[in-house]
């Protein structure tokens, strides 16, 4: 069972005030923490763990394990530690609390922690068992990835104006549609987005190093020279952690808005630099060519995922 937002929370030697937001972990979707604003003139909000929670006798009302002094020993709530998930997206995790959305509350990511060591010795075990079947499936692999040895795609793409950017160091995204083609399967079109900022020069520095940036083919050539001075910088519409989308975002700490990604809350800055979260790399930047009439062409570079250095894909 549950309580309501605005149980009440009782110890055992008295109420001490009232349910007011909950705490959710992103990834397993179960409340960590519920948050009691104390009926005290001062209407603290304090950090409950739902293990320091003795029962729950119904919806309306939640009885902890400790005493009334010792309630004012949990931790005041750090509001800016937390987003509301008005400010993300994250599927479903709503759906079996008794709070609106805006009272939910994320804790900002921590790095992720390091593999168990059963954990490890299973997936060591896996490993093994495939280089076994290695030989056999050889001739069956080099057939199906055949296509991924093809030159990379360099071509251009016209996706909108910047005449629509109205302020430096800010994220506008762009949309365009685009032909793909995986493996033996049928061409699609498909739905992309890039997000371009008009970068001050402190953006441009942070983001270049003061060099020019050049991007190569798969024979090392070079396709493209960003240069170091151009006023807008476009970056690719996938988060570097697990390739989600992501948006700009205002948030309390960032009033004027930051990249962060949905999925597992990574936030970056206007330079793409990663500010929080578990993404391993800055946003990934691409090639863009801007005329005189505003018209903003890009080749649509996609990288791995997850790693920290960037490995071009098809």
């Amino acid at each position: 069972m549950q309580p309501k937002l605005t149980a009440k929370a009782r110890c055992v030697d008295g109420e001490v005030g009232k349910i007011s937001k909950v705490i959710v972990d992103p990834l397993s979707h179960e409340i960590s923490h519920v948050v009691v604003r104390e009926y005290n003139g001062q209407q603290m909000d304090r950090q409950v763990p739902m293990s320091q929670i003795q029962e729950i006798p119904n919806e309306e009302e939640i009885v902890l394990r400790c005493t009334s002094a010792e309630f004012g020993q949990f931790p005041v709530l750090d509001r800016d530690g937390f987003v509301t998930i008005h400010d993300v997206e994250i599927a479903h995790l709503e759906d079996n609390l008794h709070v609106t959305p805006g009272e939910v509350l994320v804790p900002y990511p921590r790095l992720e922690h390091p593999v168990p060591r059963r954990s490890f010795f299973a997936n060591m075990t896996h490993a093994i068992g495939a280089l076994i079947a290695l030989p056999l499936a050889f001739p069956v692999l080099k057939y199906l990835m055949k296509p991924m040895y093809q030159p990379f795609d360099n071509s251009w793409f016209s996706v909108g104006n910047v005449n629509k950017i109205k302020k430096e160091n800010i994220g506008y995204q762009f949309k365009f549609t685009r032909g793909f083609k995986e493996a033996f399967m049928p061409e699609q079109q498909i739905e992309k987005n890039i997000w371009v900022v008009q970068a001050s020069e402190k953006v441009r520095e942070a983001v270049y190093g003061g060099e020019d940036k050049k991007f190569y083919d798969n024979k090392g050539d070079v396709v493209w020279v960003n240069k170091a001075n151009a006023p807008f910088i476009g970056f690719s519409g996938k988060c570097p952690h697990l390739g989600c989308g992501y948006k700009w975002r205002k948030t309390r700490n960032f009033p004027d808005g930051v990249f962060l990604c949905p999925c597992h809350l990574s936030l970056y800055d206007e330079a793409g630099k990663v500010l929080d979260g578990p993404a391993p790399r800055a946003l990934d930047v691409l090639p863009m060519e801007v005329n005189g009439a505003g018209e903003v062409k890009i080749i649509d570079i996609e990288y791995k995922a997850g790693v920290k250095k960037q490995i071009r894909l098809l």
